[in-house]
């Protein structure tokens, strides 16, 4: 699969947009009245701008409406894959208040035969579950209204049409609707942010649509599909790693928060200053380092001043160190350490939400008016859409971070803002649905954007972790300042679980980890950990779990292996990937499961085999796909040394077949051309 560096078609398609503004396929209703595109009769174009770099070319068109509002789209077309994006700006330039801007929205049509769309749904409830959907006279509708845009459903999109298809994107950290319909000719597809926008702007106010991503392919091969989608992803999405710019690379982390010998009662409350050490110095001494060391919640000081002992959930809003847990300079001290042992530190914040608001006036000058009491909800949220609120919150997340050489910022999200959104909408009166998810959204980019300009000024990481209550906020914008170190909280729990979301979630999302064990509960401290699960772990981020110093029966030996043949694999975590097996869900352990990481410019990569715990079968042959017929492949299994070679054209066609004498056995299989 070679990326599609000729496609003239999506280049034309792109250009005459730009050319023809009264075509481009973004509709909106203002004033009572609906444009398709921007029409020249009624929108005046007020400038334009082309940037080019060596990936794409970014165009800013501005244009005016008669009663002072401004509209801009930024559009951006990617040459090496034929992938156009867009967004659209509008901004209240005048004195007064604007009309009602409402039914704002992407139309595309696409023309070719027996339509089908295939994607997947969203963490919570669905586990990543893949669909498949004939759209031959049918309507297919997706909704997001929970304002955590990937739980439940997934605004990631394959329309296979005619001889091609296309892949589709909706950008947004917020809510979205997707409809396809189809009359077996012409697919229609209508797509939103902000689902019930429907407001006019106060002068000064300014509010955007999502990022929309259009990427056109012209085989239909679901194999290519997916890896022209993972190579545009890889190349042109993912955020830098540092201040080198170069893309993030995989790495792997370890959570101490088991390792304490304190009570744990949820999450990592347990940490201090006395326990880190320890931890650590055995860490090296066994030659089973990390990447990065992971903070987690429960270092805070409660808003009273209290030291939290078991509630991390209920003492957040200070972003200040416990002084109990964490005593005079000790939180940087073991920052420095870990970085004077080649260990980075990442910490948790949930800013999104305040806890005790009167407290927290009193104790660290936090505003009571920014505490959003919403419904007799166990949560408070922390109105960042005040930019007062978003700069005394961004200044005491940067403050931490920097004074204790903190590499990456991770941000949860525990709590659904889409019924807060809506209730604060109400307040406003008449006229203003959809503008508090707006302000919202685009604050929390803002936050993200100076975040990571606060950790790459001391060093650190130019990404964040994008967990929200696991996989609730992975659209594709946040995803280009963030990656999931965790692509859900469940996937701390079975590896058939974990088999099931690498063979799904993996074909959108490239860069994404999961844990080490297989565990009872999310937040066990202790499970099982073998071969057959941390071969299911292989992911770009590895987050071992391990108790160091609290566990007696801790093999070593076994983290060795694990770290070690995880460093041999990682070159190829982001290339090509592919799915060998049908795709099962969770509670089908009676299978075999296969998948393959494959580097196509130097034709090598690694082929991972599990026969699962109930599989009564013991063979499993799989076809390479990518297997070029005229060329010789050596096939070395990891563990035995033994190799076989297989011409090409039988390996795409026949297939190997492979032995897995035993049920929950995995095999790790090198694939290499020799030409």
């Amino acid at each position: 699969m070679k990326k599609d560096d000729t496609n003239p078609q999506a280049a034309a398609w792109h250009r005459m947009c730009l050319d023809q503004p009264e075509l481009f396929p973004l509709s909106m209703t203002y004033r009572g009245i609906r444009y398709d595109g921007f029409p020249a009769d009624v929108f005046r174009e007020t400038g334009r701008q082309t940037q080019v770099d060596e990936k794409k070319e970014t165009t800013r068109i501005s244009w005016a409406l008669p009663d002072g509002l401004a509209v801009t789209l930024q559009a951006a077309f990617y040459p090496d894959y034929g992938v156009s994006e867009w967004t659209a700006w509008f901004e209240n330039t005048g004195r007064q208040n604007s009309g009602i801007l409402e039914d704002v929205k992407t139309i595309l049509t696409f023309t070719g035969s027996h339509p089908v769309l295939k994607g997947i749904l969203g963490d919570h409830v669905n586990a990543y579950r893949p669909y498949a959907h004939d759209l031959d006279g049918m309507l297919v509708h997706f909704a997001s209204d929970s304002g955590r845009p990937t739980h439940v459903n997934f605004p990631y999109f394959n329309l296979a049409y005619g001889t091609g298809g296309v892949m589709l994107a909706i950008g947004w950290a917020g809510t979205w609707t997707a409809d396809f319909s189809s009359d077996g000719a012409t697919t229609t597809v209508t797509a939103r942010s902000t689902n019930n926008l429907r407001t006019c702007l106060k002068s000064g106010e300014r509010i955007r649509t999502a990022l929309f991503v259009r990427a056109p392919y012209r085989v239909r091969n679901e194999h290519d599909a997916a890896n022209y989608w993972r190579r545009w992803f890889v190349d042109c999405n993912l955020p830098a790693h540092d201040a080198s710019g170069d893309p993030v690379r995989p790495f792997s982390t370890c959570c101490l928060a088991a390792d304490t010998g304190l009570p744990n009662s949820d999450g990592s409350i347990s940490e201090r200053h006395t326990t880190w050490r320890p931890s650590l110095e055995k860490m090296l001494a066994e030659d089973v380092r990390v990447d990065f060391r992971w903070v987690d919640a429960g270092w805070y000081v409660a808003p009273d001043g209290s030291s939290p002992v078991s509630d991390w959930w209920g003492t957040v809003g200070t972003w200040t160190l416990d002084p109990v847990k964490w005593p005079g300079r000790t939180f940087r001290e073991s920052t420095d350490y870990a970085r004077e042992h080649g260990m980075r530190t990442l910490l948790w914040f949930e800013p999104e939400r305040v806890t005790d608001p009167e407290s927290l006036a009193k104790n660290v000058d936090y505003d009571p008016a920014w505490a959003i009491r919403f419904d007799g909800s166990r949560s408070i949220a922390n109105n960042i859409g005040i930019p007062a609120c978003l700069a005394w919150t961004t200044n005491r997340i940067c403050k931490v971070l920097s004074e204790n050489r903190v590499d990456m910022y991770r941000e949860d999200n525990n709590s659904d803002p889409g019924d807060l959104w809506r209730w604060l909408d109400a307040r406003e009166g008449d006229g203003r649905s959809g503008i508090t998810e707006c302000t919202f959204v685009a604050a929390h980019y803002r936050m993200w954007d100076e975040i990571i300009a606060c950790t790459l000024a001391a060093g650190g990481c130019g990404f964040v972790d994008s967990c929200a209550s696991g996989g609730g906020r992975n659209d594709l914008e946040s995803l280009r300042r963030g990656i999931p170190m965790l692509r859900s909280d469940s996937d701390r729990t079975t590896t058939a679980l974990r088999l099931s979301m690498t063979t799904s979630f993996n074909t959108w999302i490239p860069f994404c980890g999961a844990n080490t064990r297989e565990k009872e509960t999310q937040l066990a401290l202790t499970g099982r950990s073998d071969t057959y699960t941390w071969r299911a772990s292989y992911l770009p981020a590895l987050n071992v779990d391990a108790q160091f110093v609290q566990d007696p029966d801790q093999d070593f030996g076994l983290l060795r292996f694990g770290l070690g043949e995880w460093k041999k694999i990682s070159p190829y975590l982001l290339k090509d990937f592919y799915v060998l097996t049908p795709w099962h869900s969770q509670e089908d352990t009676s299978s075999f499961t296969a998948f393959s990481f494959y580097n196509d410019d130097e034709e090598r990569g690694a082929l991972l085999l599990f026969r699962m715990e109930e599989c009564s079968e013991d063979h499993l042959t799989v076809r390479l796909p990518y297997a070029e017929e005229n060329s010789i492949y050596l096939l070395t299994d990891e563990d035995s040394g033994e190799t076989v070679t297989g011409e090409g054209r039988r390996l795409k066609q026949d297939g190997q077949t492979f032995l897995l004498l035993q049920p929950r056995t995995a095999r790790l299989i090198w694939v290499a051309s020799q030409k």
